[in-house]
């Protein structure tokens, strides 16, 4: 396919009422911070214009994570979200940091200490403490990353899971979806959108510099600028599957893995070469992962029970392993 059809889809009812809260919450409280630092998945279309404009006068750091699922030939793309990115929000303060979970965590601390350090504080010269504002769109792992720092500089919040595994704390915890605060974490985190609701409390995270972070709901804009860009968005988990539909999601994702020529998917569930369409594709995933559901049919005799596949599954099925990096390393920008 040269373009996708979107068929005239409304984005708008993909904007929570709680979002508008959480911006005018964090408007209030940029008054105590010295810098901000951004979260975001996807170099471009994860950033919301909408924070840079009401939070723009301060430092600030961009980190972008997952980048051991980004495809390497699309580094391009990532470098363009910093300094000289051409996005008029982008400014001589922004610092991007495109490095893998733990290199990242070690490196926010020292360059959040130097950007406050060469930037004007205001009324807040006087202050020795650093308080720090954590944005960025929903379900980026903010909360991830704050309980991260605190593990690292604080030696607090360490996790049983994530003991031994190889990952960072962010990759580990980002994609579950029990919702609580173990014991020794901060603030809570899940691997969906809406976790955190309300700007919280002030976080310590590092005694030298003695820096504070506060954990702050994820905001998207309320008008998207394209159903393309909230289609990426939705399929990184920053909206929920079923505002946007699995199915459109799924052969959106199609579209994008054929457009990028990654075609992990044909061997990952037994098709014979790559495919346009997602019927055909979402068969082979039912039949391959057992997705299979029982329907109760009326015959002339009764009523027959009979198994078919679900297709509902199996388009989930197919989103999940495009997050976990099953199909191959992707960039959607």
């Amino acid at each position: 396919r040269e373009r996708f059809e979107f068929g005239g889809r409304d984005v708008a009812s993909w904007f929570p009422r709680h979002m508008a809260k959480g911006l005018r919450q964090m408007r209030l409280a940029l008054r105590r911070a010295d810098c901000l630092v951004e979260r975001s998945h996807i170099p471009l279309s994860g950033r919301n214009p909408a924070l840079q404009e009401a939070l723009g006068i301060r430092p600030h750091v961009l980190v972008l994570n997952k980048m051991d699922l980004a495809d390497p030939r699309r580094q391009p793309v990532s470098a363009r979200a910093g300094p000289g990115g051409g996005q008029r929000w982008c400014h001589r303060q922004v610092t991007a940091v495109p490095l893998p979970p733990c290199a990242c965590s070690l490196q926010v601390v020292p360059m959040v200490a130097k950007l406050v350090a060469d930037s004007p504080r205001y009324h807040r010269a006087e202050s020795s403490e650093h308080n720090i504002l954590v944005i960025g769109v929903p379900n980026v792992g903010k909360s991830s990353l704050i309980n991260s720092l605190r593990r690292l500089h604080l030696k607090k919040g360490i996790s049983a899971r994530c003991q031994g595994s190889g990952r960072g704390w962010a990759q580990c915890h980002v994609r579950l979806v029990t919702v609580s605060v173990p014991p020794g974490k901060a603030t809570a985190v899940g691997g969906e959108p809406g976790i955190t609701k309300a700007v919280l409390s002030r976080i310590q995270v590092c005694e030298k510099p003695l820096m504070y972070l506060v954990d702050t709901p994820g905001v998207l804009p309320p008008k998207l600028g394209d159903v393309e860009t909230g289609m990426k968005l939705a399929l990184c988990g920053a909206i929920h599957d079923h505002l946007v539909g699995e199915d459109i999601m799924a052969d959106y994702l199609l579209y994008t893995l054929n457009k990028q020529q990654q075609f992990v998917y044909v061997q990952r569930y037994g098709l014979g070469q790559p495919c346009d369409h997602i019927e055909p594709l979402l068969k082979h995933v039912a039949l391959s992962q057992g997705r299979t559901q029982k329907v109760k049919v009326l015959t002339g005799t009764g009523n027959v029970n009979m198994m078919m596949l679900n297709y509902p599954a199996a388009a989930y099925e197919f989103l999940r392993d495009f997050r976990a990096g099953r199909l191959g390393r992707v960039t959607l920008d």
